[in-house]
């Protein structure tokens, strides 16, 4: 990093915007744009004290990689020399920091000793003549141990200030709104509401802090923690970031990431040197307890704990911070490969581990999953499940909290909803089911190891339901190659009957067959496969109709028409390739999830099966299991260029189906609804309302042919 250039300033048409480039659930990758360069999201903001640098700002933006920091405008408006310098050279100049710099107001001064000695609309005032990126105004701090009423008065006096606060900052500095509200969710659900629809001629807050916290993580009370932030995040506008104010330690970051956290600051890295303290991700380690380093970092490399416990206090601190921040920029970049591959949760799950305290909020929030509460809570936990793509590739490792991870909770829903018995059996009879046959103790994939089986029973009885027995419970035969299922990893005998008729009859309810007849049965290895073409047949076709009901909401009657007369081609593995309808080819199931892909056939196909009216943000949409494959409508502006393949942009959209799921198809249409383009969307149709930049959706091909 040594040697790192100056950031170029944002373009002024993207000043204050923020955009998502990946997501996991509630968890995002984001940027901000500003005046000293893009900061990247999730990211700690480390705190400097202007009268006390342990690390110089300067080496954390050319070694650390540190885009923003954050310090007092309090503490330097107090100092006569330092405001002095301040507003004739700059904030930038005076802590020699080329990036952006965000600065707090005063407000925790105020909690520490009780006032400041400064007014809303000039402090405000000051933070913006010297030059500060993105500002705070001052709020009143909520303190946990308040009563009602008077956290009542600081979520309201902190509102009323709100507007004024916006205008003072004007056009030139970005603003934090702070989230107060004590540990009473309907009060932080109130402040964000409030904050978040505060404005002054037009121009809002850039990013919400939630105040107020810092007594609780020194208390270690994590889930009051958590369910601030899940109450305060039910009605934050979703192109915000949230900073979780004074918060700073690694251990804490996968569970807050994991909940919408965006940014974070804390001068703990300095604070925990200067007390002989490193920190982990694991929690907080003594200098004096250690003979050997239990982990290493670049700061570290080359010396041992008795080494530096010889150093002058001074070399000591300094060391050790570096350590610090070093762990902190770490496992911060752990966290957002987290949530590039899918994982955050798991990662998460993996550090709850690492504190009682923090084990208590996680199985507090897994309850939370299972069962959301009435009110701003559960709004927020249901919007995290529904926004999670239900689909990834690779292995998911089989443990006991894993019914408990929102994308298994997310597709099991989705199952529970819009899975139907088939409509019609491979002999082209009708009628409900006569039997269920319940495949078990055979591994995925299930093609292989149960085909013979499923096909002996089918001849036998057309009007059977095949399902597969599985460590997180029964699924369809027809979706025997989707993830999670297929691709959950642990020892051998995970595969072995571990249901008793009871629990297997429970399971079934939820499909509405705990009547019918069961067969319960362990596939035999080597068994030849009856020659049964047609209802090999009409399995790759049940496959293809549940997959475009389960993903695409799709009504399986209508799948069935829009696969008439389907055709396919097959791997080596014996898994659909293509799959082609009246001739032609419609949609691909992936390999690596078992998803599918629509061509802009298959698009045309599902776009003419919808019915509604095309999406307009604000209307209402008809509550159904099966609203038809999610539309993005776009403005006219954006139809040519969509239309020949570019990606489908935040501030060019007019509406959004609700059931849209960020990882899964979608159909890209225009003001009157016709096909324009299909692809993956990356936001919510929440998130489309409001965001003005950054990739809405990834086009996969325009429906439009490309000038010759």
């Amino acid at each position: 990093m040594a040697g790192r250039n100056d950031p170029e300033p944002c373009r002024e048409q993207d000043w204050g915007l923020f955009e998502i480039t990946n997501r996991d659930g509630a968890a995002r990758i984001g940027r901000i744009h500003t005046k000293h360069g893009v900061i990247t999201t999730p990211m700690l903001l480390p705190v400097i004290n202007p009268n006390l640098r342990t690390i110089e700002p300067r080496e954390m933006w050319e070694k650390y990689g540190i885009e923003a920091l954050i310090t007092n405008s309090y503490v330097i408006w107090k100092h006569e020399d330092l405001r002095t310098t301040a507003l004739s050279d700059g904030i930038h100049s005076l802590i020699d920091f080329p990036g952006a710099v965000v600065t707090d107001s005063g407000t925790f001064q105020s909690y520490v000793y009780g006032d400041v000695e400064v007014g809303p609309e000039e402090i405000v005032a000051f933070q913006r003549d010297m030059g500060v990126d993105i500002g705070t105004m001052l709020d009143v701090f909520g303190r946990p141990d308040m009563t009602r009423e008077q956290l009542e008065n600081s979520v309201q006096e902190t509102a009323d200030r709100a507007e004024t606060s916006l205008s003072v900052a004007g056009s030139d500095m970005l603003l934090n709104g702070p989230i107060q509200g004590g540990t009473h969710a309907d009060l932080r659900a109130e402040s964000s509401l409030l904050m978040g629809s505060a404005e002054s001629e037009g121009r809002g807050f850039a990013v919400h802090p939630i105040g107020g916290i810092v007594p609780l993580m020194e208390q270690q009370r994590y889930q009051e923690l958590f369910e601030i932030l899940l109450a305060s995040k039910s009605n934050l506008p979703p192109d915000r970031p949230v900073h979780f104010f004074g918060c700073g330690h690694p251990m804490l970051f996968p569970m807050a990431i994991a909940l919408g956290v965006d940014l974070f600051d804390s001068a703990a890295y300095a604070i925990f040197a200067r007390d002989d303290r490193l920190l982990t991700p694991d929690g907080t380690v003594k200098l004096g307890d250690i003979q050997e380093w239990p982990f290493n970092s670049h700061a570290l490399f080359g010396t041992t704990p008795q080494e530096v416990r010889e150093m002058d206090r001074d070399e000591r601190s300094v060391i050790l911070a570096k350590h610090n921040l070093e762990v902190t920029q770490s496992e911060l970049a752990r966290c957002r490969e987290a949530i590039r591959n899918g994982t955050i949760w798991e990662l998460a799950e993996k550090r709850s581990h690492a504190s009682p305290y923090l084990r208590e909020s996680f199985l507090w929030l897994q309850e939370q999953l299972d069962d959301p509460d009435d009110g701003p809570i559960g709004d927020s936990v249901l919007r995290m499940i529904a926004s999670t793509n239900p689909l990834r590739g690779g292995g998911e490792g089989l443990g006991d909290e894993i019914e408990y991870r929102p994308h298994i909770l997310h597709i099991q829903a989705l199952l529970a909803t819009r899975w139907r018995v088939p409509g019609s059996w491979w002999d082209s009879t009708t009628g409900p089911p006569e039997r269920v046959l319940l495949i078990e103790g055979a591994p995925p994939p299930w093609r292989t190891s149960a085909l013979a089986s499923v096909i002996e029973h089918l001849v036998e009885e057309p009007r059977t339901v095949v399902m597969i027995s599985t460590p997180i419970g029964p699924i369809p035969f027809s979706i025997e190659d989707v993830s999670p299922w297929c691709h959950l990893t642990g020892p051998d005998g995970i595969w072995d009957p571990i249901f008793d008729d009871e629990e297997v009859l429970e399971a079934l309810e939820e499909y509405g067959l705990s009547e019918v007849p069961l067969i319960r049965m362990i596939p035999i290895e080597g068994e030849e496969e009856v020659k049964a073409p047609e209802v090999r047949d009409w399995l790759d076709r049940c496959s293809v109709v549940d997959k475009l009901a389960l993903l695409c909401a799709i009504n399986p009657s209508e799948s069935c028409k829009m696969t008439d007369g389907m055709t396919s081609r097959k791997s080596r593995t014996d898994r659909l390739v293509n799959v082609n309808s009246g001739g032609k080819h419609i949609l691909s199931p992936r390999l690596t999830d078992g998803g599918i892909s629509l061509t802009t056939h298959g698009a045309s196909i599902a776009n003419g099966l919808n019915t509604s009216p095309v999406p307009v943000f604000g209307s209402s949409e008809e509550d159904s299991d099966f609203p038809g494959i999610p539309r993005v409508c776009i403005i006219d502006d954006a139809v040519p260029f969509v239309g020949k393949g570019r990606n489908v942009m935040h501030g060019y959209i007019s509406g959004a189906d609700s059931h849209l799921i960020p990882g899964q198809p979608c159909i890209v249409v225009d003001s009157t609804g016709t096909l324009v383009a299909h692809g993956t969307p990356i936001t919510t149709h929440l998130e489309m309302s409001y965001l003005g930049k950054g990739v809405a959706v990834k086009v996969r091909e325009g429906a439009m042919k490309q000038d010759s």
